[in-house]
């Protein structure tokens, strides 16, 4: 089995057009490319694929292919872990080849993001020391070149 990784795919939208042309573009007679297979992994749009030969699809099993496709490639890749992704697809597709079955994908965390903003309380509640500075500096702004007009005219 051959891993493929890119960035962006440039020449074809869909991850299983390109990873069939890699296929049949390395392996261009079906002796050759017959028990072939090709994982690919593209991190910008966290899609893959895995497809090859008519005898290494039989083997792998429509099961195993999506759940690759479905579980591993993606879990891991929107947590930028490209590398496990790419071990974890090849373990599983080793086992279906193997006739070991489905060895199970990673499990979804619960995502609780941070937020990146305050909420409506804390806002409130820095808000006062927040006007303070604000009329503090825009006081200092309009005093301070008075003051130095001032020094400037007094002189005369």
């Amino acid at each position: 089995m051959v891993v493929i990784t890119l960035r962006k795919l440039e020449y074809d939208p869909d991850a299983f057009s390109f990873a069939d042309k890699m296929v049949e573009k390395w392996y261009p007679t079906k002796e050759k490319g017959d028990k072939k297979g090709v994982l690919l992994v593209v991190s910008s749009s966290k899609e893959g694929a895995l497809t090859g030969g008519p005898a290494f699809m039989k083997a792998v099993g429509d099961d195993v292919i999506d759940a690759v496709v479905g579980d591993n490639i993606p879990i891991f890749t929107e947590e930028e872990k490209y590398n496990e992704a790419v071990t974890s697809s090849v373990k599983r597709t080793i086992a279906a080849l193997e006739g070991k079955g489905d060895i199970g994908g990673p499990q979804r965390k619960d995502n609780t993001r941070r937020r990146t903003y305050r909420t409506k309380a804390e806002t409130e509640k820095a808000r006062g020391v927040t006007s303070t500075i604000v009329v503090t500096l825009l006081g200092i702004a309009f005093v301070v070149p008075m003051l130095q007009y001032y020094g400037y005219v007094s002189k005369d």
